[in-house]
């Protein structure tokens, strides 16, 4: 087997929690007295543009939100989402923290966030701590599970797909990362995520 040089980490649902996902939304959206349906409408196609980086934060809120008159300001509303962003309970952390340690492989960021979350959650939770570099889709213009992102990290990277292992939560992105012939898990839990590690020669107990 080819030796691995490299481990792409998702962070929400890995490290920490979504954040801005439905759970997330609707907590705020309850907070504030914002109807969730009308809201939701126009989520999608504002939120992948924000993702890409295409549009800030403002214009996303603008698209969403304030379209309407509110009784509450965008920077209240902003404010309540980055408290959505969380360490998650089973969080892989420790694991991160252990290969980090190591310095045995290079580590990078490979997740869809928009650049005002992102940027928040890597100085709140300290990720610059851990990762060489940072393949988010605000950064780099495409998302998961599009191949182009995946792609286009091997590209800078220098990577051949073997070399590599991606980790992430959902199985869409976990299949497109495969299907390039990246070593994919899917993250479930520590333990978990251990054993699949040690498959490849990648050692990263917690002790």
């Amino acid at each position: 087997m080819t030796e691995i040089s490299t481990i792409l980490w998702d962070v929400g649902g890995v490290l920490l929690t979504n954040g801005w996902d439905h759970a997330g939304r609707e907590q705020v959206l309850e907070r504030f007295a914002v109807d969730s349906a009308e809201f939701e409408a126009r989520h999608p196609e504002a939120n992948d543009l924000w993702e890409k980086g295409l549009i800030s934060v403002d214009e996303y809120l603008r698209r969403t939100v304030f379209w309407k008159s509110r009784d509450f300001s965008s920077e209240e509303f902003f404010e309540a989402m980055k408290s959505e962003s969380r360490l998650l309970e089973n969080t892989a952390l420790s694991i991160l923290e252990n290969v980090s340690m190591s310095q045995d492989v290079d580590l990078g960021m490979l997740n869809n966030e928009a650049r005002e979350l992102n940027d928040y959650r890597v100085e709140t939770f300290g990720l610059r701590g851990y990762f060489d570099f940072f393949f988010s889709s605000c950064y780099v213009a495409c998302r998961k599970p599009s191949t182009q992102i995946y792609q286009l990290a091997l590209d800078v990277l220098q990577c051949e797909p073997d070399e590599v292992i991606f980790i992430d939560d959902r199985p869409q992105n976990v299949d497109t990362a495969a299907s390039l012939g990246i070593h994919a898990i899917r993250y479930k839990e520590p333990a978990q995520l251990e054993r699949e590690l040690a498959s490849l020669g990648i050692a990263a107990e917690v002790v």
